[in-house]
């Protein structure tokens, strides 16, 4: 088993914004509607980040790297002014430098932007827009607890255009009560829309959310696995029919070129720069300026944004935890993140004695059987709906 070695990874920003106008009833993210932040304001938010990019870069000296992608992610980012979102681009440019063609994505939800503000934020370089559209039926939406109107998306999707951005849409399949016709009408309407990029997301109820509570007073029903299948079948067959390709379990694009990089970055354990309260990172193994070896590292940051903001001010450490990963833990890390991928995994990053496995796994309808034989293994429709599983099974 291998992981990319210093030299083959692509190194992208993660920021993360933790500001939301309400709380969905689903969501367990890292957000903060306006009576949770404990006086933390955007402004102070922006300060903090913009001087963690520079302590970032700091203890990154010596890699000469530029960053390849950058995503806003939440949260809510647009619920930054344009100006501020400007301002994190612009840091991140002088800290690094951004690659060539450099993606920069900003997640958004419908009602959250203007004509004018995605304007804004094309001319400072924004290349991509992903908006959280989760339903085009109104009983649904409200049932998951978001605010836009459906008929906000296609006007979003629209401004987002006319600024020459591509264009992504979330969606998400398994709401309590939403029935298979909802859910064809949600696909159909995303395609309708004619976006670069869809995905569509299983929800999954967690305990510590208002559905969740809802679930434990029998006030919703649990989600049924069996529809949520159906409903993954039904997303896959109709993308495909229209021209989508799928590029990851729960990921289509029109083409290869409008693939989200970032995440595929993730899939392919490339190195990623979290900045925010709360966000991961990740650096692979590497040379240091010392000229020593470096095991792999993930680390967070505080979730808080006072805590966030405080910390930053006192020049204290901003993480909440560190992992160091083993080469082990990094390959088999890379067999459960590319297995997602519709390219697969060479048979070599799976060790030799799970040969009966992957006979089995070939046998169930899970793995490809002639991509097997070919040296790569793929999985199958069936196989994205049992994913995990294939995983347990290779590792």
């Amino acid at each position: 088993m291998s992981t990319p070695v210093h030299g083959e990874r692509d190194f992208g920003v993660y920021v993360h914004v933790p500001f939301c106008s309400v709380r969905c009833g689903y969501c367990d993210f890292n957000t903060y509607t306006p009576s949770e932040t404990d006086g933390a304001t955007p402004d102070d938010y922006v300060a903090a980040a913009l001087q963690e990019i520079t302590l970032a870069r700091e203890a990154m000296k010596g890699d000469p790297r530029p960053v390849s992608t950058v995503f806003f992610g939440g949260g809510t980012p647009t619920l930054l002014a344009p100006e501020a979102i400007v301002a994190i681009i612009h840091a991140i440019d002088a800290a690094w430098g951004l690659a060539a063609e450099a993606e920069i994505t900003v997640e958004a939800n419908p009602d959250s932007v203007t004509a004018d503000s995605l304007r804004a934020l094309a001319h400072a370089g924004v290349t991509r827009m992903s908006f959280g559209m989760q339903s085009a039926v109104s009983s649904t939406l409200a049932t998951l607890d978001r605010t836009h109107d459906p008929r906000a998306v296609a006007l979003a999707v629209a401004w987002a255009r006319e600024a020459r951005m591509a264009v992504s849409v979330d969606l998400i399949y398994g709401t309590p009560g939403e029935t298979l016709a909802d859910w064809a009408q949600s696909i159909d309407a995303a395609i309708a829309l004619d976006v670069d990029h869809v995905s569509a997301y299983a929800l999954v109820i967690e305990p510590g959310t208002r559905m969740g509570a809802a679930l434990r007073r029998g006030l919703i029903e649990p989600t049924d696995g069996d529809r949520q299948a159906d409903m993954y079948e039904y997303a896959d067959a109709a993308l495909s029919a229209a021209g989508y390709e799928w590029y990851e379990v729960s990921n289509w694009a029109r083409t290869p070129a409008d693939r989200c990089r970032h995440n595929v970055g993730y899939w392919l354990s490339h190195d990623w720069w979290g900045i925010g309260p709360g966000a991961h990172s990740y650096l692979g193994p590497r040379v240091g300026p010392d000229g020593a070896s470096r095991d792999a590292q993930r680390w967070w940051n505080v979730k808080h944004p006072r805590a966030y903001a405080e910390r930053i001010a006192a020049g204290d450490d901003l993480r909440a935890g560190v992992e160091t990963l083993t080469p082990d833990d990094c390959a088999l890390e890379t067999v459960m993140l590319r297995l997602r991928l519709a390219d697969g995994i060479d048979r070599s990053l799976v060790a030799p004695d799970r040969s009966a496995a992957i006979a089995r796994l070939i046998a169930d309808g899970i793995l490809d059987g002639s991509s097997a034989l070919a040296g790569t293994l793929r999985l199958t429709r069936r196989g994205r709906l049992l994913a995990d599983a294939a995983v347990r099974a290779l590792v």
